[in-house]
């Protein structure tokens, strides 16, 4: 990769870190179980995207089987999460 690349993604790399640092604080303030649910649901897309940036800078493709499997258990999360908050387990 070329010199203008890396700068990009360690660019977007710093934003996103600062994104998950607001969601947070949004997490520890958030006034209702909602709003952490989806500060929660932030910090992981967040999450995914630095570690497939992370295989990127690798070169290694095991990184985004992680992050897939991250994904999906944040999905099946979310969903357990939602049907708690709607009716109780």
């Amino acid at each position: 990769m070329d010199s203008t690349a890396l700068l990009l993604i360690q660019v977007s790399f710093y934003i996103m870190l600062a994104g998950m640092l607001l969601a947070f604080i949004r997490f520890l303030k958030g006034p209702t179980c909602a709003d952490r649910v989806v500060a929660l649901d932030v910090m992981t897309v967040l999450g995914i995207s630095v570690i497939a940036m992370v295989g990127l800078h690798a070169g290694r493709v095991i990184y985004l089987d992680v992050a897939l499997v991250y994904g999906l258990l944040s999905f099946l999360g979310g969903i357990v999460v939602a049907r708690y908050m709607e009716r109780g387990l």
